[in-house]
């Protein structure tokens, strides 16, 4: 074998190398940015889980929730009650809504 053939062997081998290797180190900086993306959202939803559970260990579980407010003790809720029902009933009439049952409707599915 003669010498200068063995040089052009080494270089063809050198440029197979370091191809492979910028090919390796794209893929390492890829890899490298989806793993700080991963970790970040990670740390996220860790950050969450503690809110989450120092939030519920600041709720008394055995205490009632606040009672909501009576709506028909309001004066104006029988108009308020008429004006929706006037309304849904209008829906029903032009094909929009169907009432299922007395005061209970649906959208029509067709």
């Amino acid at each position: 074998m003669c010498i200068s053939h063995l040089f052009a062997r080494i270089a063809e081998r050198e440029a197979e190398l370091a191809c492979q290797e910028g090919a390796l180190r794209v893929e390492i900086d890829q890899l490298t940015a989806r793993l700080n993306n991963i970790e970040r959202d990670l740390e996220h939803v860790q950050i969450t889980r503690q809110t989450a559970t120092s939030l519920a260990d600041g709720l008394d579980q055995d205490a009632p929730s606040p009672a909501e407010p009576e709506l028909t003790e309001h004066p104006l809720y029988p108009q308020l009650l008429e004006g929706v029902r006037s309304k849904l009933k209008r829906l029903v009439a032009r094909g929009i809504l169907t009432e299922t049952e007395p005061g209970l409707f649906t959208q029509n599915r067709s």
